[in-house]
């Protein structure tokens, strides 16, 4: 490899040696941490590479991991990393089909199996050809066992260190639309990113993160496992989605990074047991302002976080605002899984840029195309969509520049605005084109939304979809849609004549993954919504406020 990047294989020894007995990951099983030391990690991995060996399989085969965040996951990782086999990560929360196709699509030739909470759903999309392996959790039926694995065969110690244009995983995108893409990261594209990570972030052996977002995810894997390979941070992991808030501040993290559904329910949460009247006011009085602030940051378990995040989809300015005014700063970033998720992000954090996703990293070169489109150049771009060379070609331009599919906006001190998807923008009935994105923005200052989705492809004009949040569902009806009603007339006379929301719909059934309406990493699935809504709402009009159960 580079000299300049060891790969995770090297890093691991290198913290063995140094730190061995030190704890690296804390596992919470029954509410009581179990603790991995460097040492112990590296035992298990060498083992459990020798446990595929010895089952037959072969450096440049694909392993598939299904599974929740857990120890043992960064354990299967860094073991195929060291067996020279190819990870093909998939979402915990992936359907029976999603798991057939990247199964079939990957080549996978066996699978890691863990903690999942609908096992029973998805085993049938594993086939009997594919050899299943168990994580030590409640799992689909196995051919071996954890325990089994970490005893059969030699464990393999002298094994070639990778190099940096070796084929590292494969990570299937979420697929907001269409089937799944598998994108190839190679060694020196994964190894350079979260090298950069640690570099900018300045994380170190004194930080503590909190591995709960899908590791199948790529801001995941690199922002926080990758990130722990090249810093020697300790990992705390989620024993449940019950014991989060218990996980978390046993954890008191000190690097923080989330998504905005979680970042508004945080909020919501907050609003919900002090009151917005009254914490506004709370927070104008100088001596109780820091009391405040001081027990936010607590109830959170957030009391020792230097650094907050945000990705993976769009936070409105107005969140990170408010968190802002309770001392709570989130640098928001911007990465794709192309480009393993980090090439932009507003850090250290500005108040002043808000509402952009901040400026390219050091490596990382953006340019705004002729049609407005993002397009990015870093040596943490993939190599390739694989065995998919059409795809492929059009993805970069002549120059190694990745099509990012996001429309941006580049102020004068380099900093991005994503304004919205180049896909997104649908025509209305009166051929005119509307940029939904920024009209979602704008609606969603409103506290009473929770997720909001502006449709309107062959309507006379658009409508917005809106769930509540979990505070407005329990308000009088009459008080929320008085709200939404001023929020909206607000908003419509700024806009063109033919972008003018025709009304706000408040629907019934919450948006979910497994509904269909969400992506894994909680991104909205506008076609999914426009083949439900678009016949339903075409005949409302005049900027009203409806809750679906009116239509």
């Amino acid at each position: 490899m580079d000299t300049q990047i060891k790969s995770p294989i090297e890093m691991l020894a290198h913290w063995v040696e140094t730190r061995g007995d030190e704890v690296y990951l804390r596992q919470p099983i029954d509410g009581q941490c179990k603790d991995f030391s460097w040492r112990q990690v590296q035992a298990q991995v060498q083992q459990l590479a020798g446990a595929l060996r010895h089952l037959g399989l072969v450096p440049g085969d694909k392993v598939a991991l299904l599974s929740k965040n857990c120890a043992e996951w960064f354990i299967c990782d860094l073991a195929l990393m060291h067996g020279g086999y190819i990870s093909v990560p998939i979402y915990p929360t992936a359907n029976a089909d999603t798991i057939g196709y990247v199964l079939e699509h990957s080549g996978a030739k066996a699978i890691l199996v863990g903690k999942l909470d609908h096992w029973a759903e998805q085993e049938a999309a594993i086939g009997g050809d594919i050899l299943r392996l168990a994580l030590p959790y409640d799992t689909m039926p196995a051919q071996y066992q954890w325990q089994q694995l970490l005893n059969l065969g030699e464990p393999l110690i002298d094994a070639p260190l990778p190099t940096a244009e070796q084929t590292m995983t494969l990570i299937y995108t979420s697929g907001s639309t269409g089937k799944p893409k598998g994108a190839i990261q190679t060694f020196g594209s994964y190894g350079w990113t979260c090298q950069a990570v640690v570099r900018d972030l300045q994380t170190n052996t004194a930080d503590r993160l909190l591995s709960y977002l899908p590791l199948a995810h790529i801001t995941e894997r690199v922002a926080i496992e990758g990130s722990s390979f090249y810093s020697a941070s300790q990992v705390y992991f989620v024993e449940s989605l019950d014991s989060f808030v218990t996980d978390i501040k046993r954890a008191h993290p000190t690097v923080f990074f989330s998504v905005p559904r979680l970042w508004s329910l945080f909020q919501q949460n907050i609003i919900d047991k002090i009151g917005m009247d009254k914490l506004n006011f709370l927070l104008k009085l100088p001596v109780i302002k820091s009391l405040i602030k001081r027990k936010i940051h607590k109830g959170l378990g957030l009391q020792d976080a230097r650094l907050l995040g945000s990705g993976s989809a769009p936070i409105p300015p107005s969140l990170i605002h408010w968190y802002h005014s309770v001392g709570l700063d989130i640098c928001e970033a911007w990465g794709m899984t192309e480009n393993s998720a980090y090439s932009i992000i507003n850090y250290p954090f500005d108040a002043a840029k808000i509402g952009t996703v901040g400026r390219p990293i050091e490596g990382s070169q953006v340019r705004r195309g002729a049609d407005g489109e993002l397009l990015v150049k870093s040596p943490g771009l993939m190599s390739a969509y694989y065995l998919q060379p059409e795809a492929t070609a059009a993805a970069f331009d002549a120059d190694g520049f990745f099509h990012t599919g996001d429309l941006c906006e580049i102020d004068a001190d380099g900093c991005v605005s994503i304004t919205g998807r180049v896909k997104d923008n649908f025509k209305t009935a009166k051929g005119k084109y509307v940029a939904p994105v920024p009209i979602e923005r704008q609606l969603a200052q409103d506290a009473h939304v929770e997720l909001i989705c502006v449709i309107g492809s062959g309507l006379p004009h658009p409508v917005a979809l809106v769930q509540l949040s979990a505070g407005a569902t329990l308000q009088p009806r009459e008080e929320v849609r008085a709200s939404l009603k001023a929020t909206l007339d607000s908003i419509n006379p700024h806009l063109e004549s033919h972008e003018t929301v025709d009304a706000i719909i408040v629907v019934d059934e919450p948006w979910s993954i497994e509904n269909d309406v969400l992506t894994p990493t909680l991104k909205i699935k506008r076609h999914v919504l426009e083949q439900r809504f678009s016949a339903r709402v075409e005949g409302i009009r005049g900027g009203k406020v409806v809750w679906e159960d009116e239509i």
